[in-house]
């Protein structure tokens, strides 16, 4: 069958994800068209022949917070050159490959060719979850601008799929048809890396030069092994229980499978990783990101970590260090059957496609 497949480029999680089912895809034989924008491309194209670069809406972040104005201020300047080539790619595949589904990661122009030519729609990501489940109060409280903002957005971005399959690690209450929850898609690294507890707790961050936050980990004594935080290093740098390193994805999924718990950010991806591999996870949010924030709550609601606003203060480690012993408590009873679950359910949904019955 020919499948279009469109992956959003904002956070690498969507590409990591996408990654898995195409994989899947092509071992079962479908002919498949990708569209991807942003770093989503050059990830992609390191797997697969022909991935379509198109131009995709970007956030910029600074001092671990999202920057609105800056945000939209690049997403124009940079929209008015990326449109053109959105419109001749979209224009190319009407006359060459003729898709006869769509799939999509948050990605807006496939969704769109899919829908003015009246093919068969899938949404495939973890973002539909702010929208077509039910929010407790909870996890609401002191982000309800924030969540009816990312609601609205995410509402207008893909609507009226045929079918909405979520990926998630937390179950709230679906509220609307055509939806069904999923557990995290995990990469064959992290489905084949070696669990064991060791000592070091493995620190990801995208703030760059965050004075405050390493010294913050500084004080705990503890061995960081800290990945983000420093770019362009060649190899590790060792200051005192801090250990920067350069970028190595065997190595990363290693030290995380290795470790004796996870700080990072709120980001689906890694949250994910960290739930399957049973490690308690501090999760510090991005400031004016609903989606990590509502992550990082569920993540202390379901017991398997603690979130914080900040790093700013040790008793922040410190607290979530005392917490280990019980999130270790409630992570051993998590289970999931790797991948099988949903890409069972990509294949009957796209049987149900080429049958016409969707």
């Amino acid at each position: 069958m020919k499948v279009l497949y469109g992956v959003v480029g904002e956070g690498m999680g969507h590409a990591m994800r996408s990654r898995v089912i195409l994989e899947h895809l092509i071992a079962q034989e479908h002919d498949v068209e990708i569209m991807a924008s942003g770093r989503a491309v050059d990830f992609l194209s390191k797997r697969f022949e022909g991935v379509n670069r198109i131009h995709g809406l970007h956030m910029i972040y600074e001092e671990n917070r999202v920057r609105p104005m800056k945000t939209l201020w690049s997403n124009v300047t940079t929209g008015a050159v990326g449109l053109p080539k959105n419109l001749a790619a979209y224009f190319e595949l009407i006359s060459s490959f003729r898709p006869e589904a769509v799939i999509s990661d948050f990605e807006s122009w496939t969704y769109l060719y899919g829908k003015t030519h009246r093919l068969p729609v899938l949404s495939v990501d973890n973002m539909q979850i702010i929208n077509r489940c039910t929010m407790p109060p909870e996890v609401l409280a002191g982000h309800q601008a924030e969540f009816q903002l990312t609601k609205a957005f995410i509402k207008s971005k893909l609507p009226f799929c045929d079918e909405y399959f979520i990926t998630t690690f937390f179950h709230p209450e679906v509220r609307k048809d055509r939806t069904r929850l999923f557990p995290p898609i995990l990469r064959p690294e992290i489905l084949a890396a070696n669990r064991r507890k060791g000592e070091h707790l493995l620190v990801y961050t995208t703030g760059e030069g965050n004075a405050s936050f390493a010294d913050t980990l500084r004080k705990t004594g503890i061995e960081c092994r800290i990945y983000g935080m420093r770019r362009g290093l060649e190899h590790e740098v060792v200051e005192g229980n801090l250990r920067f390193q350069p970028f190595s994805e065997d190595k990363f999924i290693d030290d995380l499978a290795s470790s004796r718990a996870v700080i990072a950010g709120g980001g689906f991806t890694l949250m994910g990783e960290a739930v399957y591999l049973r490690k308690p996870m501090l999760a510090i949010p991005l400031a004016r990101q609903f989606e990590q924030a509502l992550n990082a709550r569920y993540l202390e609601l379901e017991g398997y970590g603690c979130h914080a606003l900040t790093l700013d203060d040790p008793k922040t480690v410190t607290d979530f260090l005392a917490a280990i012993p019980s999130c270790e408590e409630k992570l051993a009873s998590y289970e999931q059957d790797g991948n099988t679950r949903i890409t069972r359910a990509i294949d009957e949904w796209l049987d149900k496609a080429a049958a016409g019955v969707i």
